[in-house]
């Protein structure tokens, strides 16, 4: 079976490299060693036979036993007790015309010596590697002087044999540090291809290459925003879409961004830094209305392959659910928002998180239409109630003149006519906007039809209000709703106890004021409800005095200071036990020389 290196895991690249590269160098080392000690050790012999060598040709008895006649009877002896005392092979005393005087084999004594003595002759002392009778050995040639001149030279050597099993004496400690060598750096080895396997999930730098593009063209060919978030609270990836959403610098980060050092909205960078799982939340930013899922990411043992599902919840490449119900990258949820079934093998999951993944979805268009259609629904409800409204008086109409009483009829329709008819002709006239004086209307029938006194005072001759007809809607539309869940818990509340005068108890009041001044058109909106706690609070997303639905809660008053600062305008807000004043300055033209930042935020006061 032929193995492909290319199909290698990066770890297992690694692992094989770095054995060869161990392996290596430790037989390089180790033919290092042994040369180096062999070396040492011919060195070593050298200079133990030219001290020996040397201390025997300054030995007296030495001179001595060369003058008698028969010099090696007295040498021989000398030189076996020599070489036995000091674990050397030869010591040769021989004459200058090369005759033996001593050798270790009795029957080489007064044959000539093999080797080099012409340095020695001259008086000089050296040292050498010779093939003699014994066969290579290292040698040291002495010369021995009387009477100032050379009588004799003496050669002490060791055999190269002899060396030989010196050095592999010490050879099994050589190799057994070359095979711990070895050993241990297998071992390293081996603990770090591990590691890579698991960071790199077992894959090869072109697989891993391939996946890499394909997730940069998936980060960027997204429709949503997308948002990679540390554990360490550092902004380290985002898409384009999320740059566009989030006044964030086109092209990406080299290097992660604390949280802290990016102008995001308060709402966003603490769910962000949070790392909490968020599934559909809405969140309010200067000019921009964003779902935001928030998924917790955590390291898995490797990767899974998963077989397609064609069930109604299966994830599909087009958007399914994520691992705990976010938004997916097209958009795409279950019903409930939770996860969609995915067959395939369940991943290990681990305590320590790597930080968060956030989708961004930008529901600006899609808010600014509910809120328009809200307004419709707001006239349908007003055209609802007062169909009701006129069809009680019809018959209350109906039943006086069956009873006879025309003139009573005739005035309670003339009374019920004028009273709405007042209202519709005094803000038709006032306002040009009809988008706004139908708004109004509305509003007016809605607080009949909670039994709330609204009153509406429109300066008259008002004209024309230079604002966007939508932001108008939202901005007076919320507020003026605002005020009607603020009274609302009165209606709620017990009934209290009879006036001792006799007169009813005051309904809850919410008046709208529209009035020009210096500098552009004033809408004041107060109400007599309990009042704010915490007027910053009020305009953070989630605040809401109603009960949390399905369709999400607090996002009104962001709308209206997000509306107010697009136009260039002013918010003012004072509250207190007696209840809230709303007041929106909206200039007559947007100037060209606001400042960027104070348009979008827009100006809040309490």
């Amino acid at each position: 079976m032929t193995v492909d290196p290319t199909r290698w895991s990066i770890a297992t690249r690694l692992f094989a490299l770095l054995v060869v590269f161990v392996v290596a160098v430790t037989l390089l080392a180790t033919a290092w060693t042994i040369r180096s000690a062999r070396d040492d050790a011919d060195r070593s012999a050298a200079r133990a036979c030219l001290a020996l060598a040397t201390s025997i040709a300054d030995n007296p008895y030495v001179v001595d036993a060369l003058g008698t006649s028969d010099p090696s009877a007295r040498l021989q002896p000398y030189a076996v007790a020599l070489m036995s005392d000091t674990s050397t092979d030869f010591v040769t005393i021989m004459r200058p015309d090369r005759t033996r005087l001593t050798h270790p084999d009795p029957d080489e004594i007064g044959r000539p010596f093999v080797g080099t003595i012409a340095p020695a002759l001259r008086g000089e002392s050296f040292t050498e590697t010779y093939a003699g009778t014994l066969g290579p050995s290292v040698r040291a040639v002495v010369p021995i002087e009387g009477d100032g001149e050379v009588v004799a030279l003496v050669s002490a050597g060791v055999t190269v044999d002899t060396i030989t099993q010196s050095v592999g004496e010490r050879l099994p400690l050589v190799f057994a540090a070359a095979g711990a060598t070895v050993v241990l750096g297998g071992v390293v080895s081996w603990l770090l291809s591990r590691y890579l396997r698991r960071v790199t999930w077992g894959r090869g730098p072109e697989e891993l290459a391939r996946m890499f593009a394909y997730y940069e063209g998936v980060l960027h060919s997204v429709r949503e925003g997308l948002v990679l978030v540390d554990d360490r609270g550092r902004l380290t990836l985002y898409n384009d879409q999320a740059a566009e959403l989030l006044d964030l610098p086109p092209g990406g980060i080299a290097a992660p961004v604390p949280l802290t050092d990016l102008q995001l909205p308060d709402s966003l960078r603490e769910l962000l830094a949070s790392g909490r799982r968020a599934s559909d939340e809405v969140h309010v930013t200067d000019d921009r209305v964003l779902v935001v899922n928030q998924e917790v990411t955590e390291p898995t043992e490797g990767p899974t392959h998963p077989t397609p599902s064609t069930g109604r919840g299966g994830a599909t490449p087009s958007g399914g659910a994520t691992p705990s119900g976010g938004a997916t990258p097209s958009g795409g949820a279950t019903p409930s928002g939770g996860a969609a079934p995915v067959t395939g093998t369940a991943r290990p999951r681990s305590r320590r998180t790597l930080g968060t993944v956030t989708t961004l979805r930008d529901h600006t268009e899609l808010t600014h239409l509910t809120g328009e259609v809200e307004t419709m629904r707001t006239l349908s409800d007003a055209l609802r109630s007062q169909t009701h409204e006129f069809s009680n008086r019809l018959h209350t109409i109906v039943s006086l003149i069956e009873l006879g009483r025309g003139d009573e009829a005739l005035r309670f329709a003339a009374d019920e006519l004028d009273l709405g008819q007042r209202l519709a002709d005094r803000v038709v006239a006032a306002i040009d906007e009809p988008t706004l004086a139908a708004l109004l209307l509305g509003k007016a029938a809605q607080a009949r039809e909670r039994s709330i006194d609204l009153r509406v005072d429109v300066e008259p001759d008002l004209g024309t209000i230079d604002v966007e007809p939508g932001d108008l809607v939202t901005i007076l539309g919320n507020l003026v709703d605002n005020a009607f869940d603020a009274v609302a818990p009165t209606l709620d509340a017990p009934t209290p106890s009879p006036d001792p005068t006799g007169r009813p108890a005051r309904p809850p009041r919410v008046e709208v004021t529209v009035a020009r001044v210096e500098g552009g058109v004033q809408l004041d909106v107060e109400d007599d409800g309990p009042g704010l706690g915490d007027v910053e609070l009020a305009f953070r997303r989630g605040f809401s005095t109603k009960p949390t639905s399905a369709g999400g809660r607090g996002i009104g008053l962001a709308l209206v200071r997000q509306a107010v600062g697009r136009v260039g305008g002013r918010l003012d807000v004072a509250t207190g036990p007696d209840g809230t004043t709303f007041s929106v300055l909206l200039p007559d033209r947007r100037p060209d020389d606001v400042d960027t930042t104070a348009r979008r935020r827009g100006g809040v006061r309490s």
